[in-house]
């Protein structure tokens, strides 16, 4: 996977995946993980002040771009919490599987991993890589992962606060939903019906801020 930056940006460096498990204590069931489902992890490119002439800034001084080869179709998600945790920036992940591609990001807030994003395999993000400084960078690269309308006129905290929410509401309204068919008490089932049509109004609000 190519990007349109400056040359100065590519890495192109083959990483050995023992370099991240071998760095930080984690169980051998983590550590076959690794080996099972990650065919091979390429530090593609470098964004730092140096290599693409924008400012860092104290919250993100550099944002990498990993290039993932797996061995199947699913994102291994405990591992990439152990490559966050032995790499202290930003990462946006591109994953292959075969003929498939897939996006990640992690949401890392003073070295803390705060959230994950991910794309659909093969569906096509438009990433921004303008701004003022690399924290814009970053926001704008999280924000083209979020399906929100009128994002790019929003507070960037707003933005990741409302899309999280939108997240619980929508896995407690699958949850509710499969309670429903179970339920054969008709008092529960009344109850639990109101109560899913309270969370989809609120979804249907959250989507049309």
């Amino acid at each position: 996977m190519e990007f349109k930056l400056p040359d100065k940006a590519l890495v192109n460096k083959f990483i050995a995946k023992n370099k991240f498990y071998e760095r930080v204590q984690i169980s051998t069931k983590l550590q076959n993980e690794f080996i099972k489902k990650i065919q091979r992890i390429t530090w593609k490119y470098k964004l730092a002040e140096e290599t693409i002439g924008i400012s860092k800034t104290e919250n993100v001084t550099e944002i990498q771009i990993f290039e993932i080869e797996l061995k199947e179709k699913e994102i291994p998600k405990n591992v990439l919490k152990i490559i966050d945790k032995t790499i202290p920036y930003q990462i946006l992940y591109v994953f292959i599987y075969e003929e498939n591609l897939s996006f990640g990001i992690t949401l890392k807030k003073d070295n803390v991993t705060r959230n994950y994003y991910f794309s659909d395999w093969n569906e096509e993000l438009d990433f921004d890589f303008t701004g003022i400084d690399l924290y814009k960078i970053y926001q704008n690269l999280i924000k083209a992962f979020i399906s929100l309308e009128n994002k790019e006129e929003r507070d960037f905290n707003s933005i990741v606060e409302i899309d999280k929410r939108i997240k619980i509401l929508q896995n407690e309204i699958d949850s509710l939903q499969n309670k429903i068919k179970r339920e054969r008490q008709f008092n529960r089932k009344v109850d639990q019906n109101k109560m899913l049509l309270e969370k989809k109004t609120e979804l249907i609000k959250l989507l049309e801020k």
